[in-house]
C-alpha cells in the first residue's frame, strides 16, 4: 500500500515555492495542487484561513510543520487527500495564545470526506511529524524524487 508521501508524489499533489509570502498566501498556494488534481474546489483555502483567523495558528507544529485543514466534510472537498507545499522561506503565523512563535516551511494540506481514509492519512502524518530527520530532508527537497528519497532514507516506524 502506498504511503501518504508516495500518494502525494504519484498524484502530483505537491509544490515547491521559493519566495516570501504571508501565511494566508501560503495556505492558498498549498491548496493549488489539490485544486489541480480536482480534490477540492478552488476556494477551499478560504475556509482554512477562516479557521486560523478564528482559532489562531493551531495548525502549526514544531519543526516548521503546518497542517492546514478544515472540518471533515467541509464544503468544496471532492476527495480525501493530502497535499504538500515545501516553502524554501519561513512563513510566519505570528504567536499562539501562549506567546510561542509559529513558523512553517512544510504545509501538509488535508481534505477529508472519507473518514477511514482521513484517519489513515492522520496516522501516517503523525509518524512523519515525529521523524525530525525526515522533516529536515523534506525541507531541502527540490523535486518529487527528492521527497521519495527522503522517505526512503528516513523511514517512519511501522505501526504494529
Amino acid at each position: 500500500m502506498a504511503t501518504v508521501l508516495q500518494k502525494i508524489v504519484e498524484n502530483n499533489r505537491f509544490c515547491i515555492v521559493d519566495e516570501e509570502m504571508d501565511w494566508k498566501e501560503a495556505i492558498r498556494r498549498g491548496c493549488i495542487p489539490l485544486v489541480e488534481d480536482e480534490c477540492v474546489e478552488p476556494d477551499y483555502y478560504k475556509q482554512i484561513i477562516e479557521c486560523v483567523e478564528k482559532y489562531g495558528p493551531y495548525i502549526v507544529f514544531d519543526d516548521y510543520v503546518a497542517m492546514p485543514h478544515t472540518q471533515e466534510n467541509a464544503a468544496g472537498v471532492k476527495k480525501t487527500s493530502v497535499g504538500l507545499m515545501i516553502s524554501k522561506k519561513i512563513v510566519d503565523f505570528g504567536e499562539d495564545e501562549f506567546g510561542d512563535k509559529k513558523e512553517a516551511k512544510l504545509f501538509f494540506t488535508l481534505a477529508a470526506c472519507n473518514p477511514s481514509e482521513h484517519i489513515d492519512n492522520i496516522v501516517q502524518l503523525t509518524s512523519i511529524f515525529t521523524n525530525t530527520p525526515l522533516l529536515e530532508a523534506l525541507q531541502k527537497a527540490e523535486s518529487g524524487e527528492d521527497i521519495l528519497k527522503a522517505e526512503a532514507d528516513f523511514p517512519c516506524e511501522e505501526e504494529e
